[in-house]
């Protein structure tokens, strides 16, 4: 329901007829590097998670958890927020490895958040370079805060799992790399989808605005995602000097990208073997 709320309010405030010619201009052949990218981007995510499982005790080859993961990726297409992939996950793997509920949750949540700190220090860092047309983000205050963000980032995550994810802390600092390698990734991804649409001024403020619509995506509001992305776009491209019809169109591809390579998963078959 919230999902064709979100889509109505965001085709409600631009110009359809506007978006079926920028459709008609799409150079196809820019979105061949956007998918490789973006598979990278999930293969890098793939590599972080199996650092939690062995964490856990769950031994799996990077062939078996990159399989589990598409298959993951695939669920997510049904639930909000994406939370369908992650308990698919977790029934499975306690079901073979008999490994605690809780254990396997907190290495679901903590994969979430270990993108979640990528995006975040991304963005810290895009609202100190970039001209975001707000008051408030020109004040010294404003950069002092962002820059004091920047440096505590990361200590701060360390303290969290540290304090609650104890088990996970050996590979804290490779998973936070292959975090990092998976954002980059997915930018870019963006930016060769941009490149398809035509976009060459304001690289960096759609990709500030492609960041703040991940956050936005991830919470259990809308299937996939879909619709809360658009909408961030919608209200964002103001301040941040986009033009509102590509990059809703930008959105709408990135979203056909991740469902295209999502669906994948419903052809594959995962065999899980060892022992916990």
């Amino acid at each position: 329901m919230l999902t064709g709320l979100a889509l109505y309010l965001v085709f409600r405030k631009i110009d359809t007829d506007q978006l079926l010619q920028l459709t008609k201009s799409i150079q196809w052949l820019w979105l061949v590097p956007a998918v490789l990218f973006f598979v990278l981007s999930k293969i890098f995510t793939a590599f972080r998670l199996n650092l939690y499982f062995k964490n856990i005790g769950i031994k799996l080859s990077e062939s078996q958890n990159w399989r589990l993961y598409l298959i993951g990726m695939f669920y997510n297409l049904f639930l909000p927020g994406g939370i369908g992939g992650d308990g698919y996950k977790v029934y499975l793997l306690n079901k073979e490895f008999k490994t605690p509920v809780k254990k396997l949750i907190q290495s679901a949540l903590l994969d979430r958040l270990g993108g979640l700190v990528a995006i975040v220090f991304l963005l810290f860092g895009m609202f100190l370079i970039l001209d975001i047309q707000l008051d408030f983000l020109e004040t010294s205050l404003w950069h002092g805060l962002m820059v004091a963000a920047l440096i505590l980032t990361i200590p701060a995550f360390w303290l969290a799992q540290k304090l609650f994810f104890w088990d996970f802390l050996p590979s804290f600092w490779p998973a936070n790399a292959w975090s990092f390698a998976g954002q980059i990734a997915q930018l870019i991804c963006a930016w060769f989808i941009l490149k398809s649409l035509g976009i060459t001024e304001n690289i960096l403020a759609y990709q500030l605005v492609f960041l703040l619509s991940s956050v936005v995506a991830v919470l259990p509001l809308t299937i996939g995602g879909v619709g809360a992305r658009e909408l961030v776009f919608v209200y964002a491209h103001r301040y941040a000097g986009i033009e509102e019809t590509a990059a809703v169109a930008f959105s709408l591809l990135f979203f056909l990208i991740s469902a295209a390579v999502s669906l994948g998963g419903a052809f594959i078959k995962v065999e899980l073997k060892g022992k916990s």
